[in-house]
């Protein structure tokens, strides 16, 4: 993909670069589409016996495999605490690789004292800003979803709106709060038909759709002026500071 240049250098302000500037457009786009399934990478937030989160990913990745996907799920059973540097654990670099691996992913978290839960936020926090130059998450879409005991509520999903955001993630307009999620699912662990399950079904069909329509033209939808202006050197330096 080739970069259009403006037409006339003389018309930038005097603080833009003109020879990392250029003007967006649609002819920019990829017009051949991937013939692989969609990667889709489903994260929760409970290590319980029962996790409500767990069983809704469950759930979501049959349905997301009756859409045409490729689905793993990321057990976070063992993961370390991320404070330190030890990438080497195995936890931590099966995390790291399928977070290369997708395309798009979902995370589901319990509502715990009115926000995500650790265990959710740490599995994103092991995954760096940028490996190098490269940023794992940037440009990939993201649904989000949650789990509570009580009442519906959205304030793990929208926490997890602006996670995705920093970590510059494409996440969709629509979103999925299961309240009582104890009394949504039977005694195999198979969720009930519900306007929640619909609602489930929804979000995935529309993660499905901006997969697909984003995914051969991610690196284009995120390349920024300012990144352009930097060496990969300097933007290496930047986003692995270590005196944060």
């Amino acid at each position: 993909m080739t970069d259009i240049k403006i037409v006339n250098s003389d018309t930038l302000p005097e603080n833009v670069q003109a020879e990392a500037f250029s003007a967006p457009n649609f002819a920019l786009f990829n017009t051949e589409a991937s013939a692989h399934k969609p990667r889709i990478l489903l994260l929760y937030g409970s290590l319980r016996e029962r996790s409500f989160s767990r069983l809704v990913v469950e759930e979501s990745s049959r349905i997301l495999q009756a859409m045409g996907a490729e689905t793993r799920i990321f057990n976070p059973q063992g993961l370390p605490l991320p404070d330190g540097d030890d990438a080497s654990n195995p936890k931590v670099a099966e995390l790291r690789e399928l977070m290369m691996w997708s395309e798009g992913q979902v995370w589901c978290s319990p509502e715990r004292h009115g926000s995500m839960t650790g265990i959710l936020k740490s599995q994103i926090d092991w995954v760096p800003l940028s490996v190098g130059a490269v940023r794992p998450t940037q440009g990939k879409t993201l649904a989000v979803m949650q789990v509570s005991g009580g009442s519906q509520s959205f304030n793990a999903v929208n926490q997890m709106r602006v996670l995705g955001r920093w970590m510059r993630m494409l996440t969709i307009p629509n979103q999925s709060s299961v309240a009582k999620a104890f009394m949504e699912f039977d005694d195999e662990n198979r969720m009930k038909p519900s306007s929640y399950y619909n609602r489930i079904v929804d979000v995935l069909e529309e993660l499905m759709k901006f997969t697909l329509l984003t995914r051969d033209n991610k690196d284009y939808l995120v390349d920024r002026y300012s990144e352009r202006v930097e060496s990969a050197e300097q933007l290496s330096q930047r986003v692995n500071q270590r005196s944060i």
